[in-house]
């Protein structure tokens, strides 16, 4: 006679049976939800994420030092933003720019190597309409710089190249010098086309116009201070910072402190008999010779040694040593 199964016996088959069906769902759907990200090992990141991290927060008080600059100089609201710290292959910036554009090259001694500064054309036209009197309406123009829009640009990169040298001031003392000018993106090879570059894009906005600013550091160029793009490298660069910060207003706040300063020629002790018996046209004896130094105080307390004399027609002390 065959067995017949209980209710628990069944409720138990069942859950064994679904439990394997999802199992072997959970199989086939396991190799196709994976995430696979695309590595070259051809063109490997040569900066971590922190270096980058680091390089995002120099240039990131690079906007804000830059953009008040340029407000100044344009007399109008100029708002720069970072948009992108990328890794990339010079041969792919290359490609990213446009000709006829406005792009100089640029060294940062000590570091070796040249780096690249771009604008692009609707940014470039959008500062020389509004530096001869413009309402920065947006312009689009496909041509070379005259000779006077050359000239304004030049003017304008020296105080981008300034602002530049007091970002990395904070990583490194840096000098920024112009080297050279281009047209034609494709004639500048400062470095194989196949090598790691460190492009950074801003976008600049200026009354109606807007355009893109980049900045291109080769490897090669950074590879000497890599160790120092670290986040513990910036964060001891913020204290020292703000120390000296502190320091210099402090010092800006005291300079208009009012001071006592006097100035003891001698001293004599006498007794009370003599101190009363004084009248005018009496004299007193110091312990101290003509030629002898006298002591300046400062609210009080001896801090220079001096000489007196005249000045003019008024009593004076001439400072010639510090206590």
């Amino acid at each position: 006679m065959a067995k017949i199964l209980s209710q628990e016996e069944i409720d138990a088959l069942l859950t064994t049976v679904s439990t394997g069906d999802e199992q072997e769902q959970k199989k086939d759907e396991h190799p196709q939800s994976r995430s696979v990200v695309t590595y070259d090992f051809r063109h490997p990141n040569r900066v971590s994420k922190d270096q980058i991290r680091t390089l995002e927060n120099i240039h990131d008080n690079f906007c804000g030092h830059l953009g008040s600059a340029m407000s100044g100089i344009f007399r109008a609201v100029v708002d720069i933003e970072l948009m992108s710290v990328d890794q990339i292959t010079y041969s792919e910036f290359i490609m990213s720019l446009v000709s006829p554009s406005c792009t100089f090259t640029f060294s940062l001694a000590p570091m070796e190597g040249l780096c690249i500064l771009d604008f692009s054309p609707a940014l470039t036209f959008a500062f020389v309409e509004r530096m001869f009197g413009g309402t920065g309406k947006p312009i689009e123009a496909e041509r070379e710089l005259t000779g006077i829009e050359r000239a304004v640009m030049n003017r304008l990169t020296t105080r981008v190249f300034l602002e530049m040298r007091k970002a990395w001031a904070r990583i490194l003392t840096v000098q920024v010098e112009p080297v050279g000018f281009e047209t034609n993106p494709q004639f500048i090879q400062i470095v194989p086309p196949g090598e790691t570059v460190i492009v950074i894009t801003f976008q600049i906005k200026i009354l109606e116009s807007s355009g893109i600013l980049t900045i291109c550091y080769p490897y090669v160029t950074l590879e000497s201070i890599v160790a120092k793009l670290s986040a513990q490298s910036w964060i001891d660069a913020s204290k020292t910072k703000v120390s000296e910060a502190d320091v210099r207003l402090n010092s800006q706040n005291l300079s208009f402190v009012r001071a006592n300063l006097a100035t003891v020629l001698g001293n004599v002790e006498i007794t009370i008999r003599e101190f009363l018996k004084i009248k005018l046209g009496d004299v007193v004896r110091l312990e101290k010779k003509v030629h002898d130094p006298v002591m300046v105080l400062v609210e009080g307390k001896p801090k220079f040694l001096g000489r007196p004399g005249l000045v003019g027609k008024k009593r004076g002390v001439q400072v010639t040593e510090a206590c």
